[in-house]
């Protein structure tokens, strides 16, 4: 719950850094998943040559109907939104249930928007050596067998990491992705990988680190994407 229409400027800067760094950068897409009443009006001011617009939630049902302040799959789709994050924890803690989560999923592909798909494990659930039970748990009650992987992109953000400033061992990240890449194959009975994103206090100090775990293919950027100038030396950092 982040920004104005002032705040068009750190998407400004970010894309006129990539516009600058186009040969460097030119396999990279960046996705910024903005507030509701900043969609359209960042939709008609920016040419998404490198950023997409994306929401933060929607309401489960597609339809138009009595849901008094809800905003659906179909009316973020008119803003001008292409991508949407699903199963935020923040929206889990809320008592956003896998069920209710699965529903969303399934308006937002009928709108043919992108899932940004959010799993991870509490703090408790970590120290009771129960992140993959959870994990799957998480994927099996979210996707149907006929979810399109290629409308998907799977993050895994584990809640005890988000806005704390501390992040997974390498070997239990690595653990982690794989895990969510294999339950995801056999759950869609497909042999394509899914895309796994990591998110939970990157910056750009830590960005680094992750340079050396392949297996990541993405990441899914909270605080540091408020500041133009620290989301781009995340990416800088990155690529050292």
């Amino acid at each position: 719950m982040f920004g104005d229409f002032k705040d068009f400027k750190i998407i400004k800067d970010v894309n006129s850094f990539f516009q600058k760094s186009e040969k460097l950068y030119k396999n990279n897409k960046i996705i910024m998943c903005v507030p509701n009443t900043l969609i359209h009006y960042f939709y008609k001011k920016l040419y998404p040559k490198f950023i997409f617009l994306g929401a933060q939630n929607c309401h489960h049902s597609s339809q138009y109907g009595p849901f008094t302040g809800s905003i659906n799959s179909s009316m973020l789709k008119k803003a001008g939104a292409k991508y949407i994050i699903i199963g935020h924890s923040e929206n889990r803690k809320e008592g956003e249930s896998n069920e209710i989560i699965k529903k969303k999923i399934i308006s937002s592909h009928q709108q043919n928007l992108n899932v940004i798909f959010c799993v991870g494990e509490t703090i408790k659930e970590k120290k009771r050596n129960k992140t993959f039970f959870v994990l799957k748990k998480q994927l099996k009650e979210s996707l149907i067998k006929k979810s399109d992987l290629s409308k998907i992109i799977i993050a895994y953000e584990p809640v005890w990491s988000i806005g704390t400033n501390k992040i997974p061992k390498i070997n239990e990240l690595i653990n982690a992705i794989s895990f969510i890449k294999n339950e995801v194959k056999i759950l869609l009975k497909t042999q394509k990988t899914p895309i796994v994103l990591y998110g939970g206090s990157v910056n750009n100090k830590n960005i680094s680190l992750f340079s050396a775990i392949p297996i990541i293919d993405g990441f899914l950027i909270g605080g540091a994407s408020q500041s133009s100038k620290k989301f781009i030396d995340i990416v800088k950092n990155y690529y050292k």
